[in-house]
């Protein structure tokens, strides 16, 4: 849409689109010594996920190398992937969640 200024030229309104944040998988990587019962905990406990599918999850880690938790906005999945790694660390297993942009 044009507008009229009192010199007499027109300006007009440029519409502009903000783009969305880019959004993060964090994913949890298989290791040889983690218990499988932790896993499920940290995948419950982290990011709210029911036993059944967090048990799911759990077992693609196990078989594939890795398994997606969530995909999050980067501040949060930052945020879950610290919580995560400090948690495994406390109870002395050496899990690793990382996370990748979607």
């Amino acid at each position: 849409m044009a507008t009229p200024t009192r010199e007499g030229t027109v300006l007009e309104t440029k519409k502009s689109r903000v783009k969305p944040p880019p959004l993060f998988k964090v994913l949890i990587l298989n290791d040889d010594y983690t218990p499988m019962e932790f896993v499920v905990v940290v995948l419950q406990n982290f990011f709210a996920l029911s036993r059944e599918r967090a048990t799911q999850i759990m077992l693609k880690v196990h078989r594939e190398g890795m398994g997606v938790c969530g995909v999050y906005p980067r501040d949060i999945a930052t945020t879950k992937v610290e919580q995560v790694v400090a948690y495994a660390r406390r109870h002395q297993h050496p899990l690793q969640c990382v996370m990748e942009e979607t």
